[in-house]
């Protein structure tokens, strides 16, 4: 609650706002009142003093004005003036503190109240009784009397649970962590509702959408029927315009901070951030745990301000933090050995489950999804959750439009291209700065096949700094082969598209990237970006306004929300890779040529249509000198897609079984063809040879061998008489012609 601006010729009083629980100043209800005393600022030290001294604070180092030391002073006053008024309307003992503000001629101003009409009157009051000291009079009595009188009001709104309740943090990862935790305890067969910045849910029911990050948020998860356990997503703005929904959590998590929507709400810094994430783990019972992150230091250091114990998190299994927080008496949680593991002092790491047996970390592929995951597995093991209800919600919580919507989710759609066919991976996701966009490239990279590209759908809400969506632009037009400005037309927050996208702009120039084309929405700039890409390319899109559209239009071109399994292959493929790899290494290591095509047979039966397998099955009989049914299957392979380094070698290996089976002159042109696009490929240069050798056309396959020879080998004798080569690779090229 804020009251009207209160304003003398001397002072002012931007705001007296009334804080319902928990804030970044008391662990309680509090008032806050920011003043702007530019007069004390700049005034004479003498009069300065004389202030100080009607306001009992005796004699002090008044400081030159305009300096820090000034402001220091200053805040003093404002805080002695509080003190005045309170022991003039009958309470003697108040918490108060006092700080400064972003500008030296800014004040804060806090205490804690029990009455909500007395303490509203007690924060008009502060500016009325520092003008009156500066004029030489005082008014302490008569603002007193007025906060005598003020009717009591009504109480604080903020709850007290009788459930355990987990609050969540951070700048990135709150929402994921949020939903990940709500899964795991509703897997575990409690009643769960929670809040969070989609709205409020009540055991996978959505009772009420909207951003509901603040204390309706709480109050709306805790006032739920039946509620068993509380999880509420905690942002910065609600924890400062009205302070924390709940007196008390019994588990915090803070998941990092980052800068992001600096510079609003009077948070100018990361140190600020960092101070205002910092509430819910002051609000944590004693008897519970503070999950932070041991990787980011402003997080790590909450432990000391928590009186929970701490529980550490971290993607690093030797970090410090980890060791520090055993010694403290509390746990810690990492990835061992590629399993998420809990630590004790007990010294016996507890191994929950494989990393690439958790969905929502695109088989490891996502790794602050990998820290969302060890945070949820910690806060869900501190609020009492069986380990197997933990781990079966670990294994079963997918990153899609129903679980986890906006967050990482991936499609195999389509691709464009004027309809050549093939798919490409889809990733819808917030990515709403610097880190959530540098995560978002990192799983693109991730899924995308060798020799593909990454299209990305570039947009961000107006109010990010300038700065900042600068660097956006810089991180796409590194990360990103084809980037389009895909606008948010409802979160432009007094900016203009065009002045946006300048700011973007300037960020992708220095990253090399002259010009990109726009779209005025996410789904618009979605299509174009699909409309070309090729097979096994990856669309990126940094979705926040269109979420439900883009879902829609995904189903209607036929996009099909990728499995774990799925997306598991993907990650294979993108390192080149197969997911049967280990058995196909196995069946070329046997010697025997029979028993390879029973291998190949039963590795063709568990992978249909699969192009990689039928080009090792073709290979099998290959090499047992039955060309024919190696044909067959080479050119099965050829037309399912088979992709590079497998493509080209299919080729070679059905060129020359066409050659072993008398049909040279197919093998020739194959082979012509495959020689255009590599003509520095001596190994093509001499299977075309041997094609042109069995065709009867030997002078013209010696002088075609001893060109490529000639131009691509390093030997050192080829080197010393290339010229020579050359030459003779011309007089048998002209002899074929002749001979023609």
């Amino acid at each position: 609650m804020t009251s009207d601006l209160h304003t003398s010729p001397a002072v002012t009083a931007t705001e007296v706002r009334v804080l319902e629980g928990p804030n970044l100043y008391f662990p309680k209800p509090a008032v806050k009142v920011t003043l702007d005393l530019t007069a004390y600022l700049e005034a004479d030290k003498d009069i300065v003093r004389r202030v100080a001294r009607t306001a009992g604070l005796g004699a002090i180092q008044a400081g030159s004005p305009g300096t820090e030391q000034r402001q220091r002073v200053i805040a003093r006053l404002a805080e002695r003036a509080v003190r005045r008024v309170s022991v003039g309307s009958g309470t003697g003992r108040l918490g108060v503190r006092s700080r400064s503000g972003g500008d030296r001629s800014v004040v804060v101003v806090s205490f804690v109240w029990r009455r909500r009409g007395p303490a509203q009157a007690l924060g008009e009051s502060v500016a009325p009784v520092l003008a009156a000291w500066l004029e030489g009079r005082d008014v302490v009595d008569e603002q007193a009397a007025l906060v005598r009188e003020a009717p009591d009001g009504p109480p604080a709104r903020i709850v007290t649970p009788r459930i355990p309740v987990a609050s969540i943090t951070g700048t990135n990862g709150k929402t994921s962590t949020t939903r990940l935790l709500a899964h795991i305890a509703m897997t575990s067969g409690k009643h769960t509702a929670w809040s969070s910045t989609d709205g409020v849910v009540d055991h996978g029911t959505m009772i009420e959408p909207g951003d509901f990050s603040g204390p309706a948020g709480a109050r709306g998860v805790l006032g739920a029927p039946g509620v068993e356990i509380g999880i509420l997503e905690t942002a910065r703005g609600g924890m400062l315009l009205k302070g924390l929904g709940v007196a008390h959590n019994d588990v915090s998590v803070v998941t990092n901070v980052t800068a992001d929507h600096l510079g609003l709400q009077g948070v100018d810094t990361i140190d600020q951030l960092a101070e205002v994430k910092a509430i819910i783990t002051r609000a944590t019972r004693p008897g519970g745990w503070t999950v932070l992150n041991g990787d980011d230091p402003r997080v790590w250091a909450m432990r000391t301000g928590s009186p929970a114990k701490p529980w550490v998190f971290s993607l690093d299994a030797n970090s410090p933090a980890i060791r520090e927080a055993l010694g403290l008496g509390g746990r810690a949680i990492t990835v061992l050995d590629d399993r998420v593991t809990v630590i004790t002092d007990s010294g016996v790491p507890d191994r929950l489950v494989p990393v690439v047996d958790v969905p929502m970390t695109i088989s490891g592929l996502s790794r602050h999804n990998v820290a969302n995951v060890l945070a949820a597995t910690a806060a869900a093991l501190a609020l009492g959750i069986d380990r197997a209800a933990v781990i079966e919600g670990l294994r079963t919580f997918r990153p899609d439009a129903a679980l986890n919507p906006g967050r990482m989710n991936t499609y195999t759609a389509p691709g464009g291209m004027g309809g050549m066919g093939g798919t490409c991976t889809i990733v819808v996701d917030l990515a709403h700065n610097e880190a959530g966009l540098e995560a978002l490239m990192d799983v693109a990279e991730g899924l995308r096949q060798p020799g593909s590209r990454i299209h990305l759908g570039l947009g961000a809400g107006g109010d990010r700094s300038d700065e900042i969506l600068e660097n956006l632009g810089e991180i796409a037009g590194h990360r990103a082969d084809h980037i389009v400005a895909a606008h948010k037309a409802h979160y432009l927050r007094g900016r203009t598209m065009d002045n946006l996208e300048a700011h973007l702009r300037v960020g992708l120039r220095r990253a090399g990237v002259a010009d990109i084309d726009s779209f005025e929405t996410e789904l618009t700039g979605l299509k174009a970006l699909v409309e070309v890409a090729h097979d096994g390319d990856v669309v990126a899109i940094m979705c926040h306004s269109e979420r439900e559209e883009i879902y829609d239009w995904l189903a209607e071109i036929g996009a099909v929300a990728d499995s774990a399994a799925s997306i598991r292959r993907k990650v294979i493929l993108a390192r080149g890779e197969h997911e049967a790899e280990e058995a196909i290494t196995a069946l070329w290591e046997d010697e025997d040529a029979e028993r390879r095509i029973v291998t190949g047979t039963a590795l063709y039966a568990a992978y249909p249509d699969d192009a990689r397998i039928a080009y090792e099955y073709g290979g099998t009989f290959d090499s047992a000198g039955q060309p024919e049914r190696a044909i067959a299957l080479y050119r099965e392979a050829l037309s399912g897609g088979l992709r590079e380094p497998f493509r080209h070698r299919a080729i070679i290996q059905m060129a020359s079984s066409l050659r072993n089976a008398g049909e040279h002159a197919e093998a020739i042109t194959l082979l012509d063809d495959l020689s255009q696009d590599r003509p520095d490929s001596i190994g093509i240069a001499g299977f075309r040879a041997l094609a042109l050798h069995s065709a009867g056309r030997s002078e013209e396959a010696l002088g075609s061998l001893l060109a490529a020879v000639a131009h691509g080998s390093m030997d050192e004798d080829v080197l010393r008489y290339r010229r020579s080569l050359t030459a003779y690779a011309e007089e048998l090229g002209r002899a074929a012609r002749s001979s023609d």
